[in-house]
């Protein structure tokens, strides 16, 4: 995966989830302050609030899944891979301290501004780290191996990828998750967590639309993947996982809520485990 410039898409989202109280102030850049209100009009004129309940219900059940798997002791330790200027890895640090190593990756421009940003803010530690990732590197100093070996062998591990996959095409994709799920191997409890959508939820007019804006917006194409839950963990079995689960936003108590809200209920989460090796 190149490496490129920081996204207007990236400092957008970083605001939204910033003006959301999902986020910290340090992360709240001026860029993306300057692009926040012609973003969200846009997306509310295009599909009032369907596009900022999906956001908000596939990040707060993510949060859902990761807090129940901490609590119950399965995971210690997380990877999130492209997490932009995402909030989650400083509310989790916050929220679970020295019971937790949270390792936030991001192609190496993305990845160098929030570090910058998170250690002015005197926000970083050994346990939380912000690392250049290429998510396609089979190997080398920033593959996600190379990431997953500096942590502790013992301890279970989270990987999280929030809105990654689907700018991935399917054989790029599908490499991806083969390459989580032998990392998730190498630990006691591997726990991978993502968005997903189906192909039939996306197919009507409005949604070819608003899918147009939004890929005219990023400057790349969006690809969905799964046909359905049967097929989604189908993909999950074959890229090494020994279990998948395809999650109704509404169907968690947690985001009960905004999954029943237009918008929310297009977005599913996967959660998929490994068996150690």
């Amino acid at each position: 995966m190149a490496s490129e410039r920081v996204s207007p898409t990236a400092y957008a989202t970083g605001y939204f989830w910033y003006r959301h109280g999902l986020s910290h102030p340090a992360l709240a850049t001026p860029e993306g302050k300057r692009l926040d209100r012609p973003f969200s009009v846009l997306m509310k004129v295009l599909g009032g609030g369907v596009f900022k309940n999906l956001m908000l219900a596939r990040h707060r059940a993510i949060d859902a899944l990761l807090t129940r798997a901490i609590e119950d002791g399965r995971v210690g330790q997380v990877i999130e891979i492209a997490s932009g200027l995402s909030g989650r890895g400083l509310r989790f640090m916050r929220q679970y301290g020295e019971r937790l190593t949270y390792l936030e990756t991001d192609l190496p421009h993305m990845a160098a501004l929030k570090r910058r940003l998170l250690r002015e803010a005197g926000l970083l530690s050994d346990k939380h780290r912000v690392l250049d990732l290429d998510a396609l590197a089979d190997d080398g100093p920033s593959s996600l191996a190379a990431i997953a070996a500096s942590l502790d062998p013992k301890i279970g591990t989270a990987i999280i990828t929030e809105g990654l996959m689907n700018y991935l095409d399917p054989a790029s994709a599908s490499d991806v998750w083969q390459r989580i799920a032998r990392t998730l191997k190498n630990f006691p409890q591997g726990l991978y967590l993502a968005d997903v959508y189906f192909v039939q939820q996306n197919r009507g007019l409005a949604a070819i639309i608003f899918g147009s804006v939004i890929q005219a917006f990023v400057r790349g194409r969006l690809h969905i993947h799964f046909e359905s839950a049967e097929h989604g963990v189908g993909l999950m079995r074959n890229a090494g996982f020994a279990s998948a689960s395809i999650h109704e936003i509404r169907s968690l108590p947690e985001t009960r809520d905004i999954g029943s809200q237009p918008g929310g209920e297009r977005v599913r989460v996967l959660q998929a485990e490994v068996r150690a090796s």
